[in-house]
């Protein structure tokens, strides 16, 4: 068992974005990075109406004392990592408070019905404001946008795992979850992974909430 203290037991991490981003392997390697350090990780996972498209939730729980059941109540997140902002939103309503800490990529992924002319999507000020208003800290970036410098937007995943840890919001060292990256992408695919985590991790590092 690991001999560190948290600051709250458990800490409740939800992981949010649309199908085909990877929040889940976001969660996933978040959750084994945390029990190979000896904490208790419970995750559970839920999907929206389409695995691609739809909505995707991991909620992460970690305690030092036992395992928690895997679903978060309401109102009960003390960290929310969104990769798409509107879903982020969607999660605040239902599982932040004025304390929760949120990272957000800031990316916006259309939904079909904004295309056919049924529903508006908010602009970013309307994004911004309403995450500032649901959360107690957040830090903002367009984790899309770097995961493309990169040269692949399934990298987005990455880079906000990157600034999930470099926030310092978790019992975790940047050498501890590359082990786990390591692990997961061997070979050739593993030095863009690297890449896109340690370029969230700086973005963090090096802003500070706002």
């Amino acid at each position: 068992m690991s001999e560190a203290k948290l600051s709250v037991d458990p800490l409740n991490i939800v992981v949010c974005g649309v199908g085909g981003q990877g929040n889940i392997l976001v969660a996933r390697l978040t959750g084994r990075s945390l029990a190979k350090r000896g904490y208790l990780v419970t995750i559970g996972e839920t999907y929206g109406a389409s695995q691609r498209g739809g909505d995707v939730m991991s909620h992460i729980r970690l305690s030092v004392r036992r395992k928690y059941g895997p679903l978060i109540p309401p109102g009960g997140a003390h960290i929310v990592l969104g990769l798409e902002p509107l879903e982020t939103v969607r999660i605040l309503v239902d599982y932040g408070n004025p304390q929760v800490a949120t990272i957000t990529n800031i990316h916006p992924i259309l939904p079909v019905t904004v295309g056919m002319g049924v529903t508006r999507y908010p602009d970013y000020d309307e994004l911004r404001q309403a995450i500032a208003e649901l959360s107690g800290q957040v830090w903002l970036l367009d984790a899309t946008e770097v995961a493309l410098g990169l040269g692949s937007v399934r990298l987005t995943n990455l880079v906000m795992l990157g600034a999930l840890i470099g926030s310092s919001l978790l019992p975790v060292t940047e050498a501890q979850v590359e082990e786990e990256i390591k692990e997961r992408f061997p070979g050739d695919t593993l030095r863009p992974v690297l890449e896109a985590f340690r370029k969230g991790l700086s973005y963090t590092r090096a802003t500070g909430c706002v």
